[in-house]
């Protein structure tokens, strides 16, 4: 599958996904026989990867603490009322087995989608959880020296980290060291004899069936990152001096599968997991800013982080939906942002129809949520936008906005940048603030008109308002373009 420099993603959620074809169809469909057409809508809209959330069978234990868990019931209620047993289905990372769950399909199906994706030119992710397992997987039982044990008296300070598989043997809950433990989790040992052997098995046999994968909490395997966790609990961790986890891991798969995708999610650690060979890694930093910083938060960050290797979003299965955590406006300035800036962008599902309602990973049922039009008309503007080969594959450059006299005008809630591939030059002006906005930048001009065009004339074509706009050449040199945008507005120019 051919793959462009700046892809964009599609996160959705497999259950939903099947819930909805089961309503449109009046019967269940396996995610293998779902139509075509389904994919190749996304494939239109300027999509180059399909990540279905929660393909693999999820454990018969995870889905009675999920349905049991207190804090979770309470969620339900506020989320889905009228919610019953039947709704819950269990963490999807809390994975029983890499194979595909039975409610999603049969063992063929995942070929089946694959191929069906491929034939509508989209690339598939899967999930791959390097740090836990499900509290029943068949490591309890067959291999528990692959797994983290307590020590009595870890047991004893932290008793709601651990579980009893069998009567001596405690077994700590995987757990990030600044959040509570997963509790329908088992935390694996990845400084015991096998284990890392056996996990690069499970990657092997991924890699047979998708084209990549997003690998969940990648940043707990470092080596570093899982000594400060464990090293009270696993007596080895402080004398084991082995190398990383992914390198080996990775190349391992990519010597049988060059073209396959490693994407990290990650919040700490993401210049090192970059190194390591990541093609991918979630840019957490640039979501924050977009959320509760201001212009020069945003433009510092991009200009600090210009790779083309981060994974761009402004919400996924763990955020709150966009509309209702920034705002309608907001919302779709910030889109704005994370779909031009460089890397693969992601958008979840839901995010274009301007969703509110986040639903836990736990539940298979999503409430009836009507879509708002005016965001479902400008993500479907702004994707087909998107979707020119210059937004994939051309460069980028940040430009600087300048006072266009008035200093108070706002300037500084400009955020601006650029970019071009052969003679298709874009230039992108996003207002990222609550105040009306003016400002001047100079950007390198495409060559002058032939024939019987002005030479002296630019045309800035404003795809997103669909106005076109004509400046003399000399001004947008010198002093620069002047722009003026209303709060949380922006121009996506053609320039020509």
């Amino acid at each position: 599958m051919p793959r462009r420099r700046h892809p964009h993603l599609y996160e959705l959620n497999a259950r939903l996904v099947i819930e909805r074809q089961a309503a449109l169809h009046g019967r269940r469909l396996a995610i293998g026989a779902i139509p075509e057409a389904e994919w190749r809508r996304l494939g239109a809209h300027g999509f180059d990867l399909v990540w279905p959330m929660g393909i693999w069978r999820r454990s018969d234990a995870s889905r009675r603490i999920a349905r049991e868990h207190p804090g979770l019931r309470v969620e339900y209620d506020r989320v889905l009322p009228g919610w019953d047993e039947g709704d819950v289905g269990g963490s999807p990372y809390a994975v029983a087995d890499y194979a595909i769950d039975p409610a999603i399909g049969g063992p063929d199906d995942l070929v089946r989608l694959r191929r069906a994706l491929d034939r509508c030119g989209l690339g598939l992710i899967v999930d791959f959880v390097p740090n836990h397992l499900a509290v029943d997987h068949p490591w309890v039982r067959s291999h528990p020296e692959r797994l983290v044990a307590g020590t009595p008296q870890a047991v004893r300070d932290h008793p709601d980290r651990f579980f009893s598989s069998r009567p001596g043997l405690h077994l700590a809950h995987g757990r990030d060291p600044y959040s509570s433990p997963w509790t329908d989790t088992v935390q694996i040992n990845h400084f015991a004899d096998g284990t890392r052997e056996a996990l690069g098995d499970d990657l092997l046999q991924i890699a047979a069936l998708a084209d990549g994968v997003r690998c969940d909490m990648a940043m707990l395997v470092l080596d570093d990152a899982f000594r400060a966790t464990w090293s009270g609990v696993v007596a080895a961790v402080a004398h084991v001096n082995w190398p990383d986890f992914w390198p080996e891991a990775m190349a391992r798969v990519k010597q049988r599968f060059p073209g396959f995708l490693f994407i990290a999610e990650a919040y700490r650690d993401v210049e090192r997991l970059l190194a390591m060979g990541f093609d991918y890694v979630y840019d957490k930093g640039l979501y924050d800013r977009l959320l509760h910083g201001d212009a020069g938060a945003v433009r510092e960050h991009l200009a600090a982080n210009p790779s083309d290797r981060f994974v761009r979003f402004t919400e996924n299965h763990d955020e709150p939906r966009a509309a209702q955590a920034f705002g309608p406006a907001r919302s779709r300035a910030a889109a704005i942002v994370a779909g031009t800036s460089p890397g693969c962008r992601l958008f979840h599902d839901g995010q274009a129809e301007g969703r509110r309602v986040r639903l836990p990973i736990q539940l298979l049922r999503e409430p009836d949520e009507p879509a708002d039009p005016d965001t479902a008309l400008f993500h479907d503007r702004l994707l087909r936008i998107l979707n020119a080969p210059v937004f994939h594959s051309g460069g980028h450059r940040l430009l600087e906005v300048m006072p266009a006299g008035d200093p108070g005008a706002g300037h500084r809630n400009l955020l601006a940048w650029s970019w071009e591939e052969g003679g298709d030059l874009r230039i992108v002006v996003v207002n990222y603030s609550g105040m009306r906005s003016s400002g001047r930048l100079r950007f390198r001009l495409p060559p002058p008109r032939g024939g019987s065009g002005d030479p002296d004339r630019v045309d800035l074509d404003d795809l997103l308002h669909d106005v076109s706009y004509q400046r003399d050449r000399h001004e947008v040199a010198d002093p620069g373009l002047y722009v003026e945008l209303p709060p949380w507005d922006a121009h996506l120019f053609r320039a020509r």
